[in-house]
């Protein structure tokens, strides 16, 4: 009875702790988007900047995921696919403009709330007025970005774009040739 006893502890214990450890792994991935009104009179510290499109902030005791609504910046972070030209510079370029700052976000009041990832999506405005997200399309560091219906900026955004490929700005001279042309 007692050698049961041990071969049966010794087999349940490595799949407790590996369930305990991918229990928090998963909990600190994605922290709890829950419970958080987005005021656009309130200021949010940003935490951390995950890649070009998508920050951390934080608001009283909460942090929350945001993606900027209306843009993709290249990827840098998804394990499945390889680093998108121009990612590392639209990454390093938004950590640049949001290192210790704070900033507003904006819901669009004609789309959801959060994506299927649970990320809010908004408008991000740095706490002396820069508009986050036009501001990465107009330098090329990320494109217009529409998922499902529009967004209340689309039109805005979309012109932006054009105006950032017509000057070769950013990714559109780097990773399309000056145009702003598949190369």
């Amino acid at each position: 009875m007692r050698e049961m006893r041990k071969q049966l502890v010794n087999s349940i214990l490595p799949v407790f702790i590996l369930g305990c450890l991918v229990a928090y792994a998963l909990d600190n991935l994605h922290p709890a988007n829950t419970a958080v009104t987005i005021d656009p009179a309130s200021l949010f510290t940003v935490s951390r900047v995950i890649d070009g499109d998508t920050i951390r902030a934080i608001y009283g005791k909460k942090e929350i995921t945001v993606r900027l609504l209306g843009i993709d910046a290249p990827e840098t972070v998804d394990p499945r696919k390889p680093v998108g030209c121009f990612g590392n510079e639209a990454s390093k370029e938004l950590k640049d403009i949001l290192r210790g700052r704070n900033v507003r976000l904006e819901l669009n009041p004609e789309r959801e709330v959060t994506d299927k990832y649970a990320r809010y999506l908004a408008y991000v405005y740095r706490d002396d007025g820069l508009f986050v997200n036009e501001y990465l399309i107009v330098n090329g560091f990320a494109r217009e970005y529409t998922y499902g219906s529009a967004y209340s900026l689309q039109k805005r955004f979309k012109a932006a774009e054009k105006q950032a490929r017509g000057h070769g700005n950013g990714l559109w001279k780097k990773c399309f040739g000056a145009a702003g042309h598949n190369s």
